[in-house]
């Protein structure tokens, strides 16, 4: 009986390399345009971006953190430099007051709109731009195979 080989073949290779060539290379890039033209990382344009698409503008910091692949601490000092420049408010949950919502403030959401222009613009050059639609579909449909095998993982299996 053959036993698997531990090392990935010369196309597993390819792939995995061209992978992490974009994991690595793309929110670098993302975040250097965003410094420039908007004055904040690609992680808070991410997080502005979730809380104006959550109803009412508002999450609870908890889920907000694990949406955005970020600890409660990491969270809470980035929420303290938004409710600073008033783009968020924060205030206990009436449901369950062990928990904390941010809601998005009108200077918030202009911030994001300020911010989004050169961010798709970005966005599109670098990752639809080089795809034909065919492409684009298959890798959605490769993506969206990945994310869910990693999401059952960050919640425990």
């Amino acid at each position: 009986m053959d036993t698997p080989s531990p090392w990935l073949d010369d196309e597993q290779q390819d792939l995995w390399q061209a992978l992490l060539t974009v994991v690595i290379a793309l929110p670098a890039t993302l975040d250097r345009q965003l410094q420039r033209d908007a004055g904040i990382s690609n992680f808070e344009y991410g997080v502005l971006a979730r809380l104006s698409m959550a109803g009412e503008a508002t999450r609870r910091l908890s889920d907000l953190a694990r949406d955005c692949d970020s600890t409660q601490p990491r969270m809470s000092k980035l929420m303290d430099r938004f409710e600073a420049r008033d783009w968020i408010t924060r205030r206990p949950d009436p449901d369950d007051g062990r928990y904390t919502l941010a809601t998005l403030t009108d200077a918030g959401r202009q911030k994001l709109v300020e911010a989004a222009p050169g961010h798709v613009a970005q966005v599109k050059r670098l990752v639809f731009d080089p795809l034909s639609a065919a492409q684009r579909r298959h890798l959605g449909t490769a993506l969206t195979r990945v994310a869910a095998v990693l999401r059952r993982e960050l919640d425990g299996g």
